[in-house]
């Protein structure tokens, strides 16, 4: 017989280096999980990614046991770290703090492709693509499909 879910959180962590600490412990304490054993296994499970955002969606059970998925970095870490700035721009229309290329975007693209809801690598370039103009990067060069 297959366990009754209780319910689901999300997280978003630095690979390789959960803690007991806030926001993890409180989050995962207040639903009655265990810890230690959360942060034992995304450790073990994160150690080439050390550093790096991850998000993680955790499904836990009424027995107190627990799964997790890991998630791919987010669109805007990724963008953020390919045009070499430390944050967006507060006012992204008017103020651009960077640029990324059509290659880069499709790089990114990939990467995401299993957690975006697009079917073509196009589409999921498209949405990246609009990620880095909504956080003041500009996307330079002519898109792959209007050559």
């Amino acid at each position: 017989m297959a366990k009754e879910i209780a319910g689901y959180l999300k997280l978003q962590v630095k690979g390789s280096s959960a803690n007991p600490s806030p926001p993890i412990g409180p989050a995962l304490g207040s639903k009655g999980l265990n810890i230690m054993e959360f942060c034992k296994q995304f450790n073990a499970r994160t150690q080439d990614k050390q550093g790096v955002v991850l998000p993680v969606l955790i499904t836990y059970y009424r027995d107190k046991s627990f799964d997790f998925v890991i998630k791919t970095p987010p669109a805007p870490v990724l963008l953020l770290e390919a045009a070499k700035v430390k944050s967006g721009s507060a006012q992204p229309n008017r103020n651009k703090v960077g640029s990324v290329t059509w290659d880069q975007v499709k790089q990114i693209a990939e990467v995401k492709m299993p957690d975006l809801n697009a079917f073509t690598a196009e589409a999921a370039m498209k949405m990246v693509a609009g990620t880095a103009r909504s956080m003041g990067l500009t996307v330079s060069g002519q898109a792959p499909w209007e050559k």
